[in-house]
């Protein structure tokens, strides 16, 4: 019987996330389901039952960062997925540095360092694949999210930067950019807010935000066999939301 593959997804405990994790481990994966929230993660990795294990990590602490890639290692990974993001939304005039210096680590630093670790060990697996969780608002920009949208726009770049330079490795790295998904993040933002929702919904052709599935089916196929001719690539996951 042929082992199961290993995947690392961070961010894990997060709507998008979990549906990730779970999504894979449908797929027959292993999944090692690392957050900052290391409770919440472990309650994740329970309901899925064998072959999840929960694992701790701070994506702005960079001990964190590499004591999570040596661990990881250790089990001959052959997937890392970088869901893991925090937002900020207010006015750029407003910003302040503590808030870009936050989502620089969070949403580019800390990936960056974890990919840099994980690279020889992802270079002996079967299938190898890097992907990374940006946003719509990477691509297309977005008013009162410029540190978040300025923060993942950078995962962009390095996607397509490893992806030319791992080829000949057989690493593919692609990004998987959603546009607003129906969960805590946009809960969190949109409280008291209705009207302002219910336009955005309006806006987009399918009438409907995006479910943790619609992504999780998305960062599945980049991950699997049949997407090993598939690198440096962009997907959007809007419902029609961004075109390009």
């Amino acid at each position: 019987m042929r082992p199961h593959p290993l995947a690392l997804v961070t961010g894990a405990a997060g709507d998008v996330g979990a549906a990730t994790a779970a999504r894979l481990h449908a797929d027959g994966w292993r999944v090692l389901l690392a957050d900052v929230d290391l409770a919440a993660a472990r309650q994740r990795a329970d309901e899925l039952g064998e072959h999840a294990e929960a694992v701790h990590v701070d994506l702005a602490d960079d001990d964190s960062v590499r004591a999570l890639a040596a661990h990881t290692a250790a089990q001959s990974p052959a997937a890392l997925v970088s869901c893991a993001g925090v937002a900020a939304v207010g006015r750029f005039v407003d910003s302040t540095p503590a808030t870009w210096e936050l989502l620089h680590r969070v949403n580019l630093h800390g990936p960056m360092l974890l990919t840099q670790a994980l690279l020889p060990a992802l270079a002996g697996a079967a299938h190898p694949r890097i992907v990374y969780v940006a946003s719509d608002s990477a691509r297309a920009g977005a008013a009162h999210e410029a540190a978040y949208a300025a923060s993942k726009a950078g995962l962009l770049g390095l996607a397509k930067s490893l992806a030319r330079e791992h080829a000949r490795d057989g690493i593919t790295v692609n990004v998987v950019c959603p546009g607003p998904v129906h969960g805590r993040m946009v809960d969190e933002l949109m409280a008291d807010k209705q009207a302002m929702l219910d336009k955005l919904v309006a806006a987009i052709p399918s009438r409907r935000l995006a479910e943790p599935d619609d992504v999780a089916a998305a960062i599945a196929w980049l991950s699997s066999p049949d997407a090993a001719y598939v690198t440096g690539q962009t997907l959007s996951v809007s419902g029609g939301l961004t075109m390009h």
